[in-house]
């Protein structure tokens, strides 16, 4: 489904946070590998980007607002020069944005600087806001990366290094996180008890370093080996002295996010022993033992839907088609619309085939619907187009709950699925008919090394407890 093109706008689909990378070579370019990196996960935030690198003395930064190649030029990266980078692409959520919340963050810890990326959410950051004013620790921004940044300040100097500060926030801290931190002489890279979030661990060729990316396509982008996955809970320091693993804390029940296979992750990364594109391509099976339908012709919603639009059409014997055209140089942009501009954005994205479309029963694959809007204006641009019948499978659950851990979906109310019941969806949507995959379903379709995923936002099961305060502003009344 085509994400929302203008800046403040809330997205019809559920949205990621961030991306991070990261990498210890010393003689190497770290800043130009992390910018390919980074591009290679330009998927996962559009709104911002940045680099810190590490020099043996002290810590360069350039971030900005916009794309990776937007903010990122041979006169940046050529003073960015060093042994260890570490980088960030950043998608905000509502009032989130802009640039003192683009990371990587940056602080001191006495007389040595850090940097930190992080991908995820921390679940509630109010008391620890608290804790570390009562530290004598002055916040300037609103982002828990900094509260994480400057937790760490604060129980490093307790512990008297940086990995006793990081396991202390580890203990403090609750929620999703892959953090990716720097100091002028090593890299760390560690991840929540529960694995929330993904984080991959890669060495270059010859020995040259080690590199740590969102998702292994990051890895691929600059020519290194995936190794293995780093683990939940676990903290990795790359230094001089080589590469050093510990278990920051104990992990809890594995609770990887099952929507990267749905729509986050690309579709040539590999998760937890399980390339995304034959995941996406079982759901699309699935969905077509789970609702068939009598019909002419199947389409996927690029890019996402597309894999999955293939197994439908393999397990139906319909034939696939190729009746939706995405433009893929058009990413959100920071021009104030018009209405009218609002009306049309998903046509900038999105266009219909009539020639492959008109007069046909079409069936349409989509990864989600999140508050129905676009999905409204996707099936009025293909009844325009000439389809007879539209009818719209999707391959994830109906989403139901909120997200606390770095997905945009902050309140119930905002989700159709939560508000209305199946067949007045169907109807504000205008398609013919309307099916999703079932939980077991999608269970079914992702064939990874382990059996413990989150999908709160299906079954409102939270694998890390959540607040009442948040419960109370988050959750629809009926079900609080």
């Amino acid at each position: 489904m085509a994400t929302s093109l203008f800046a403040g706008e809330r997205p019809d689909r559920l949205e990621e946070a961030c991306a991070v990378f990261g990498v210890y070579a010393p003689g190497e370019d770290v800043a130009r590998l992390t910018c390919f990196g980074l591009q290679a996960l330009q998927h996962r935030g559009q709104e911002s980007a940045g680099i810190a690198v590490g020099d043996g003395e002290t810590i360069l930064i350039h971030k900005d607002l916009g794309l990776v190649d937007q903010v990122f030029d041979e006169e940046a990266l050529a003073h960015l020069k060093g042994d260890i980078a570490i980088g960030h692409t950043r998608y905000s959520t509502a009032g989130g944005g802009g640039w003192k919340e683009a990371q990587p963050h940056v602080s001191a810890i006495d007389d040595e600087i850090i940097a930190l990326a992080h991908n995820g959410t921390l679940v509630d950051t109010v008391p620890q806001r608290a804790w570390l004013a009562n530290e004598g620790v002055q916040l300037y921004g609103h982002t828990d990366s900094e509260v994480a940044a400057r937790t760490i300040g604060v129980d490093t100097r307790r512990t008297g290094h940086i990995r006793g500060g990081i396991r202390l926030m580890m203990q403090q801290l609750h929620g999703a996180y892959a953090i990716v931190l720097a100091t002028p002489t090593a890299l760390y890279a560690f991840r929540d008890a529960h694995g929330i979030r993904p984080l991959s661990l890669g060495k270059l060729p010859d020995d040259r370093g080690w590199v740590v990316a969102s998702e292994t396509c990051g890895l691929d982008a600059v020519g290194a080996q995936f190794v293995r996955d780093v683990e939940p809970g676990e903290i990795v320091k790359v230094s001089a002295a080589g590469l050093e693993s510990e278990q920051g804390m104990q992990p809890g029940k594995r609770a990887f996010c099952i929507f990267e296979y749905v729509y986050f992750a690309r579709p040539d990364s590999v998760l937890d022993g399980e390339v995304v594109y034959h995941a996406r391509r079982r759901m699309g099976r699935v969905l077509a033992r789970e609702a068939p339908v009598e019909a002419d012709m199947v389409l996927g919603v690029p890019d996402s839907g597309v894999p999955p639009a293939l197994g439908y059409a393999e397990e139906s014997g319909i034939p696939y088609g190729d009746g939706i055209v995405k433009n893929r140089y058009v990413g959100r942009t920071f021009i104030q619309p018009t209405q009218e501009m609002r009306q049309m954005g998903i046509r900038i994205k999105l266009n219909p085939l009539p020639s492959m479309i008109r007069g046909k029963r079409i069936v349409v694959i989509d990864d989600s619907i999140v508050r129905g809007n676009t999905s409204k204006k996707l099936v009025e641009m293909l009844r325009d187009a000439g389809a007879v019948e539209v009818h719209l499978r999707i391959v994830s659950p109906e989403v139901m709950w909120p997200c606390f851990y770095g997905i945009d979906t902050d309140t119930q109310d905002q989700l159709i699925s939560a508000n209305l019941p199946h067949d007045e969806v169907c109807r504000y949507i205008g398609c013919d008919s309307l099916a999703f995959i079932s939980l077991e379903g999608l269970h079914e379709a992702v064939e990874s090394d382990h059996d413990g995923y989150c999908d709160a936002c299906f079954s409102g099961e939270y694998p890390v407890a959540i607040p009442e305060r948040l419960q109370r502003k988050a959750f629809l009344e009926i079900s609080a």
